[in-house]
């Protein structure tokens, strides 16, 4: 269960995403609140997140093009520096004082570009780590790291905000990046086209759209969750903390958030012992779940309500993650798994900057009860599309690895 932690560069590549982690949950807690305080508009929030969500958009397809052609570790040490660099100017003008909603504009654009540069590379990094046998265990601890680092970031994002303020939780976001950086660079693993003949980016993106467009189960998942991912960004991110403000507060927002990634953490230990021939299929069910959270927030915006939900939703996203991650592992070759992440991302996310946007907006127009309402069947319907394709019902985990 645990064989692919006796792999020095797994090890190094778990504890970089572990830490990556622990800031990306402490960063959208501090800056949600910093752009808050600064204007209190959630029209604002929407606009400064959606930012950096649309850059990530932009650019990540370069990031799996660069991933596919260079070493992975330098795409994730140089990534990671940038970001530190991007948050640190981020914290310093909250903490200051300086900040305007112009300038985090700008400095999240900049940070969704950096972002876009070190997903691909860090997903496809897994498969280079361990033997073809182990992908599916190595997934899973990886996620149980992660999950674990955003546990301790989300509740350590809510007592910062609460206690010092949100510019702290943003400087401690920069300080992780840059110890992220140096785990990174132990995770020494060949370049994915070592011997392979160079050729124009163009060419090396056509190629992985073919190797995306001929996998119905692969497009299929990702229109779905174009829908799903919107209308979760939109509900949990922007309306999220502005019905905590509300109700239960700041510091037990990042509690529920907290929740989320313990429910995530235990989904990882039952992914991890999870052995069934249909893997995908249950993990696509499985996000039937995210809907809870937004009826939640609806419904019943009580403190016990929303660990409660936030629990059961973390359970069950597990399952998914770790069943796509696999499936994609095995069944891409590696050389062009890269790109094909990066299509997937690009798809998965293109539409979350416009929930991001427009969800403020729509709760002005309808009340932010009915939007959170709308957005949970949303995610019912996305859900309902994927599982309506037979190539995702009929899809089996390989025991053999891409």
């Amino acid at each position: 269960m645990l064989a692919p932690l006796r792999y020095a560069a797994f090890r190094r590549l778990v504890a970089g995403r572990l830490v990556n982690m622990v800031g990306n949950a402490v960063a959208p807690v501090a800056l949600a609140f910093a752009v808050l305080d600064l204007t209190g508009s959630v029209r604002d929030l929407g606009l400064v997140v959606g930012a950096r969500s649309l850059m990530n958009v932009l650019f990540v397809l370069f990031g799996g093009v660069l991933a596919d052609r260079v070493p992975r570790r330098l795409v994730l040490v140089g990534s990671n520096l940038l970001g530190a660099s991007t948050q640190a100017a981020v914290a310093a003008l909250v903490l200051t004082g300086t900040a305007t909603i112009p300038l985090l504009l700008a400095l999240g654009a900049a940070n969704g570009v950096v972002s876009a540069l070190a997903q691909p590379a860090s997903a496809a990094a897994t498969p280079q780590t361990v033997p073809a046998e182990l992908i599916q265990p190595a997934n899973a601890i990886i996620r149980l790291g992660m999950n674990a680092g955003m546990i301790g970031g989300t509740a350590l994002g809510g007592l910062l905000v609460a206690a010092v303020g949100p510019g702290w939780g943003l400087a401690v976001d920069a300080v992780t990046f840059a110890v992220a950086a140096v785990a990174f660079a132990g995770v020494r693993v060949p370049a994915a086209r070592g011997g392979a003949v160079r050729t124009g980016v163009v060419a090396d993106l056509r190629e992985g759209w073919t190797e995306f467009a001929a996998r119905t189960w692969v497009w299929v998942v990702v229109l779905g969750f174009m829908v799903l991912n919107a209308a979760l960004a939109g509900g949990v991110s922007v309306l999220g903390p502005a019905v905590a403000d509300a109700t239960i507060g700041r510091s037990a927002w990042g509690l529920v958030l907290a929740a989320q990634t313990v429910g995530m953490v235990v989904g990882g230990v039952v992914a991890l012992r999870l052995r069934v021939r249909r893997l995908l299929l249950l993990g696509v069910v499985c996000m039937v779940a995210e809907s809870l959270l937004l009826l939640a927030l609806a419904l019943t915006p009580t403190l016990v309500a929303l660990l409660a939900a936030a629990l059961v939703v973390g359970i069950a996203v597990e399952q998914f993650s770790v069943a796509w991650e696999t499936s994609i592992a095995q069944h891409v070759p590696a050389d062009r798994l890269a790109r094909v992440y990066s299509y997937d991302m690009l798809g998965s996310f293109v539409a979350i900057p416009l929930g991001q946007v427009a969800v403020g907006p729509a709760a002005a127009v309808v009340g932010t009860r009915d939007t959170l309402l709308i957005l949970a069947a949303l995610v019912v319907l996305s859900v309902l599309g994927m599982v309506s394709s037979r190539a995702v019902r009929r899809l089996e985990a390989s025991t053999t690895g891409a």
